[in-house]
């Protein structure tokens, strides 16, 4: 038999304010029409004054073991996706472990931006068929909102804040395509772009957090490119096709990129869960936030072959295969 990290619970968290595209028009020399013409985001959430990164990722941790019919004292692992963590250290998973009240095993954060929670479900799978965990809270929360530049209308208006979380559990299966759980993942980083999406701030320059910075256009022709190369191969390695998938859930950054990438995919947009009109882009948090979304839609059921894929910051960028 072969061990498989199954998806046995979802979940996630907004804030609760709401912010409109129409905000920005009094700010900014943008409107609520070009922001959707060029991104499909209609409105994003922002944390409250005094919310952080681990109160999100713990919300969204305990909605998901519920989700999963589980307690706290199940959980042995926690991994959190984020590059808005509470503090330079300890780490967010820490807090969120703490928060959550789980007393035994370890936690832990990742960092690859954008594509942060493909990197950490790799992270959570590999645990899981080494033996190390039985069950991992796998959360990606962001709360960019405080890292944004808001004189730039080129950024400002594409982030928002949010979490999102799975349970993974180690499940017999056959060794088949046709198994529950992660069937294939496909991690790639090249630092030789760092300059084209960047904070240019940080504990060992200056000492502060920093401003988002991005150069839009390259990082759209980047994306297209990779998300669907990274997705053919994690299919390939599954032994599957695009013939076979029943949903993208791709990294929420822009409706265009993720069209674009759908049609590079010959996928058609009916089997893509897309939730960036709502959210906007909310970096790590956005893969599982919509795998939340799209369960509590109805649109994704037990059994449906499912590809995620995202491109951060680095560039870093990742696919996972899983059967729902």
């Amino acid at each position: 038999m072969t061990v498989r990290a199954v998806v046995r619970g979802v979940g996630h968290y907004l804030p609760s304010r709401v912010v409109e595209n129409a905000e920005f028009e009094d700010k900014l020399d943008t409107s609520d029409e070009w922001i959707r013409a060029r991104t499909g985001i209609e409105r994003r959430h922002f944390a409250a004054e005094g919310e952080t990164t681990s109160d999100m990722g713990a919300a969204a941790g305990r909605a998901a073991i519920a989700d999963a019919g589980l307690t706290a004292g199940d959980i042995d692992a926690v991994i959190v996706a984020t590059s808005t963590a509470d503090l330079t250290f300890p780490s967010a998973a820490t807090m969120v472990q703490a928060k959550l009240g789980i007393s035994k095993g370890f936690a832990f954060d990742v960092q690859a931006v954008c594509a942060g929670f493909v990197f950490a479900m790799a992270n959570a799978n590999a645990l899981i068929l080494s033996g190390q965990a039985q069950r991992v809270l796998v959360i990606g929360a962001e709360t960019f909102s405080r890292i944004l530049d808001f004189t730039d209308r080129a950024t400002c208006v594409l982030f928002g804040d949010g979490a999102g979380a799975v349970v993974v559990e180690a499940v017999e299966g056959a060794g088949t395509p046709e198994d529950r759980g992660i069937l294939a993942t496909d991690l790639n980083s090249d630092g030789s772009y760092k300059d084209l999406l960047y904070v240019d701030g940080g504990v060992s320059t200056t000492g502060t957090a920093g401003h988002l910075r991005m150069q839009g256009n390259q990082v759209f022709r980047h994306a297209v490119e990779k998300l669907a190369a990274t997705a053919h191969t994690a299919l390939d390695k599954a032994g599957l096709t695009s013939a076979d998938v029943d949903w993208i859930v791709p990294h929420q950054a822009n409706l265009r990129i993720i069209s674009a990438t759908a049609q590079r995919m010959q996928v058609p947009m009916e089997r893509v869960v897309v939730t960036v009109q709502d959210h906007g882009n909310t970096s790590a948090a956005s893969i599982p936030l919509a795998l939340s979304v799209g369960k509590a839609r109805g649109q994704i059921k037990q059994g449906d072959l499912i590809v995620t894929e995202a491109i951060g910051g680095g560039l870093s960028w990742g696919s996972v295969v899983l059967r729902w």
